[in-house]
């Protein structure tokens, strides 16, 4: 049969005619037209994604009990799982069995909520406010007891919530894993909650469905008959056919007849292809079934699964609490400082003769001092301004499909600079491709593929993962497309045979009979009669596809009598995502460093990173493990590698672990099950789109779009927050120095100080206001940032003691005989409250930087306040009676008794303030371009101590014997571990 030698037409040139349903339509005809309309599973789960959202949970069903996951998993007896094929279990024996298993379910603690809402008064900060919340009441200020209860709370609060409704978004997306099962119990078929099953159940596994827990296969379900096959199987002694399928190449050696199931591990093992399955082998809870239909027993439930085991290494992860430990050393400075100030103030005091509580009206004596100091020096709202600018952050990423689980793990993206990556579902599409065919000399690519295609299954419904790229790559190859139609018929067909390793199928066209094969290169080759030549080239083509890690597939065919012609060879592969090359090079420009971890093997590996431009300094678990490096060795290799193949979740937590012990800040994305221990061990875990219930549990930050295209955007925002959040907290600490600084000298120097209760509201002014912060706009850095604390600390003193020499500027000025900033009349109360809380508000918009413009929630918010602050000053509020000190030396400016501050004086005010805020502008300007202050406080990512390297890893190689001698005394002895590793 002769065809045009030439591959033309896009992709759709080939429209099927509207026509009946396919099950209607003669076989190749249907088969054109699954080639035509077929539409990727997403793509139509996403245009009925409205309709398939779950119920949201109501707001008042709160979690006040709480559940723990039981760690140890009840591991079922030999006798359980022999239960009879017709009969099944009993009821009464399933539920004996729940009695002591349980029910089939992975139980994730649950944090009671009385518990979390505590945890959100725990911290340096929070403690020293609560300590003036006693002060307060003792003192019985109940205005300043009543505002600092409600900062308390409205932290507590927003905290609790936010994290809440991040919890309750991941929940909403997230299905469960094999609601229903098919089960044979008391004779008969029923189906039955997942949740339900019991070691020992005879389940039927069919495609399409979720495995409900680990079980072994027994026997086809149109072959019960198989059950005796099946017993006489597991009684035999295999051991031997165990040992030599070791040393073969064939990885079918010791199965019996076809298999039964294909069943796609990828969740598990990262492996691609769905994985066939024979009669006694194992099938695990959570993987999918992705061809035929068998009987199988359940050996053990979900605790005692293999992702049960898992889950239980998520548990022991622990994360690292990054923010948390910088929050709590800021606090921690500014406790002591605290301290410090207050011992000044009571040295002072003591010499001005004050007494410790009285007069109980005024703010001037020992513990009105101790609760102003405690109020001014501890920045009260740090909590609630930092938990707001990661929600806002966390609703700004939800936009983008980055669902935040927790809110600390935004702030730890910002510093991420390496990022491990899974391979399979992530960095690919996990979906086959068939690339580059070898086409043998004088064949039609387009014969070929049309013979690819007879020798596939046709069953639509049912397809094989590598039958339906076969059929679908048509699409490309639209002159193959026109020849599958052009009168086909299928006589047999026979499926993979692991014997034979082909498909064959005998079909007819124009009263000529052809039989086309596909499968295992090597018994293509077999069949075919062809020159040594061509039968070298073939071979050298295997040997190249297999070195690039491609599966490859012969196709032969062989026309009536005729000797059987070699077409030529297809190669098969999971390709990387379309965006992820895009995606990696973004990353690295923003720093970050890109390590590839997969399960699949290494020339696999290599071969991805070669398209997405990673490096190709790939190595596989031996060389990781046992590969004979311990200590500051093993460290380097992980940290200049480029990826590892052929890992175990153990690998992967440890590669992460060994990352974080260099100083690395590390993310880790990945969806399977097979991720969730080192997503939880990160520095931020990242769950991809379509990933496990086990990984979303387990990860910081869940994507709901396809690839790591989400991450570049989660990465710039994250830096923006990490900018809003470092402006913030220089500012608040400059606050709290501002006032301690001027406060306590005045109590020292003058004997005064501001009353408490303009002290209260000055804290809860600036916070107020800048608590817009969060909507601010906001630049993100390059590289990976970090909070470099002493340099953040040194602008934030010099700020702090620039707005103090400004306060006592206005206050050293009303001891002028002309009253000096005040005109006409005034309060000093009220003038220092108005220029002090302006020049601190005013502070956000130097510390925030010039790179970009503030938002107008900010200006707003900032003007708000002020203009709140002013009328404070121009009505006396809070001002209290006039003065009566008797300062030293005595001004000649006579205060008003209620309070009340001129207009003229406010404007001066004003204008002084912004006089002070340029200055300060100025000087923060030249700070930042300091060279030696701009890397002041940057860490190493890459830290190395040998030494104790070196040290542990000797440790881990040596363990404790006991051992008795000849008198029968016992004693322990250090000795080295004998193990495989160190045989080899």
């Amino acid at each position: 049969m002769a065809f045009d030698d030439v591959e033309n037409g896009a992709a759709d040139a080939y429209k099927a005619p509207v026509a009946a349903p396919d099950e209607e339509l003669e076989e190749y005809a249907g088969l054109a037209r699954f080639v035509s309309t077929y539409r990727d599973e997403k793509d139509a789960a996403a245009a009925n994604e409205d309709d398939d959202k779950p119920a949201k949970r109501a707001w008042w069903k709160f979690g006040f009990g709480s559940t723990k996951a039981s760690t140890t998993a009840f591991v079922a007896p030999d006798s359980w799982v022999t239960t009879d094929l017709k009969a099944g279990l009993t009821s009464a024996e399933v539920e004996a069995r729940r009695k002591k298993v349980g029910y089939n379910e992975i139980v994730s603690e649950k944090t009671n909520f009385f518990v979390q809402f505590l945890g959100y008064f725990a911290g340096p900060i929070l403690y020293v406010m609560e300590l003036a919340v006693l002060l307060a009441a003792g003192l019985r200020d109940w205005v300043d007891f009543g505002v600092i209860i409600g900062i308390l709370m409205l932290n507590a609060i927003v905290g609790w919530y936010q994290e809440k409704q991040a919890a309750d978004v991941v929940a909403s997306l997230k299905a469960d894993i094999a609601m229903k099962a098919t089960v044979v119990r008391d004779g008969r078929e029923e189906e039955i909650k997942a949740r339900d099953i019991v070691p020992g159940d005879i389940v039927i596994i069919e495609e399409g469905q979720v495995v409900p827990g680990d079980a072994r296969l027994i026997t086809s379900y149109d072959n019960p008959e198989g059950y005796a096959d099946y017993l006489d199987y597991i009684n035999s002694d295999i051991e031997d056919a165990k040992e030599e399928e070791e040393d073969e190449l064939d990885e079918h050696a010791h199965k019996i007849g076809h298999s039964l199931v294909a069943v796609d591990q990828s969740s598990i093992t990262g492996e691609s292809l769905a994985v066939d399955k024979f009669m006694a082998d194992m099938v695990y809870y959570t993987t999918g079934c992705k061809r035929g239909k068998a009987y199988g027993v359940v050996t053990a439930s979900a605790k005692g699964s293999f992702v049960g085991k898992t889950a239980a290494m998520v548990q022991g992860a622990q994360d690292q609490g990054h923010f948390k430990a910088i929050m709590n050393s800021i606090g921690t400075s500014l406790l002591v400082l605290v301290v410090v100030f207050i011992m000044a103030a009571w040295i002072g005091g003591f010499y001005h003769h004050l007494k410790i509580a009285t007069p109980e009206n005024s703010s001037n004596n020992l513990l009105h001092y101790t609760l102003i100091l405690l109020i001014v020096g501890v920045p009260v709202g740090l909590p609630v301004v930092t938990t707001t600018t990661l929600a806002v952050g966390a609703a700004y990423l939800a936009e983008k499909k980055a669902i935040v689980q927790k809110l600390t793990a935004i702030e730890s993206l910002a510093g991420v600079d390496i990022l491990c990556s899974d391979k399979t579902g992530t960095l690919t599409a996990n979906k086959l491709s068939i690339r580059e065919p070898f086409v043998a000399e004088g064949v039609d690519v387009n014969w070929m593929m049309a013979v690819a295609a007879l020798a596939s299954s046709h069953k639509i419904k049912a397809l094989d993962p590598i039958d339906k790229i076969t059929i679908l790559t048509l699409k490309r190859y639209p002159k193959a497309l026109d020849i599958i139609q052009q009168g086909w018929k299928t006589i047999s067909f026979t499926p993979f045979d692991p014997v034979s390793k082909r498909i064959t199928a005998v079909c007819t066209l124009n009263g000529e009979t052809y039989t086309c094969a596909k499968g295992a290169p090597k018994a293509i080759l077999q069949l075919a009669e062809c020159s040594p030549e061509a039968s070298d080239l073939y071979k050298e083509k295997a040997r190249e596809f297999a070195s690039r890690g491609f599966r490859s597939l012969g196709v032969a065919v062989k026309k009536g009598d005729e000797p059987w012609q070699l077409l030529g060879m297809l190669s098969m592969f999971d390709p990387p995502r379309d965006d992820t090359a895009q995606t990696i090079i973004e990353a690295q420009q923003l720093g970050l460093s890109v390590k590839m971890l997969t399960g699949d093997a290494i020339a696999i590996a290599k071969e991805t990173c070669k398209m997405l431009a990673l490096g190709t300094k790939v190595y596989n678990s031996e060389k990781l493990v046992a590969g004979g490096l311990t200590g500051a060795l093993q460290h380097d290799l992980v940290e200049k590698a480029d990826g590892f193949a052929e890992v175990f979740p153990e690998h992967k937590y440890q590669v992460v672990e060994m990352l974080q012990e260099r100083g690395h800040l590390t993310a880790m994305t990945g969806d399977g099950v097979n991720d969730a221990p080192s997503l939880k061990k990160a520095d931020c875990g990242i769950a991809v789109e379509g990933s496990t219930e086990a990984a979303q549990a387990a990860a910081d930050i869940v994507f709901l779009a396809p690839g790591l295209s989400t991450i570049v955007d989660s990465i710039k925002v994250a830096r923006q927050i990490f900018q809003r959040m470092k402006a913030y907290i220089q500012y608040r600490i400059a606050l709290c120095l501002h006032l301690e600084i001027y406060l306590v000298t005045s109590m020292i120097i003058i004997n005064e100080t501001l009353r408490v209760e303009l002290v209260v509201f000055l804290a809860l002014f600036a916070d107020l206001a800048t608590i817009a912060v969060a909507y601010d706009n906001a630049h993100f850095e390059p590289r990976p940032v970090e909070w470099q604390l002493p340099k953040i600390w040194i602008i934030s003193v010099i700020l702090g003691i620039l707005l103090a020499l400004g306060t006592w500027v206005v206050r050293g000025s009303m001891f002028l005989p002309n009253g000096g900033i005040v005109e006409n009349f005034g309060s000093v109360q009220e003038i220092l409250f108005l220029q002090i809380s302006l020049t601190e508000n005013w502070l956000i918009f130097v510390t925030r930087g010039g790179k970009t413009l503030p938002s107008w929630q900010l200006v707003g918010a900032i003007l708000g306040v002020d203009a709140l602050t002013t009328i404070f000053a121009v009505f006396g509020w809070l001002s209290g009676p006039g003065s009566t000190l008797e300062d030293n030396p005595h001004d000649s400016f006579k205060e008003t008794s209620d309070g009340w501050t001129s207009i003229v004086t406010v404007v001066v005010i004003w204008a002084y303030s912004i006089g002070v805020t340029i200055i300060i502008a100025v000087v923060y300007y030249l700070l930042t371009q300091l060279p030696w202050l701009d890397n002041l406080g940057r860490k190493d990512r890459s830290h190395a101590d040998a030494k104790i390297e070196n040290l542990i890893g000797h440790l881990s190689r040596l363990a404790i014997e006991h051992e008795r001698d000849e008198t029968g005394k016992g004693r322990f002895v250090i000795t080295t571990k004998a193990n495989e590793e160190e045989t080899d």
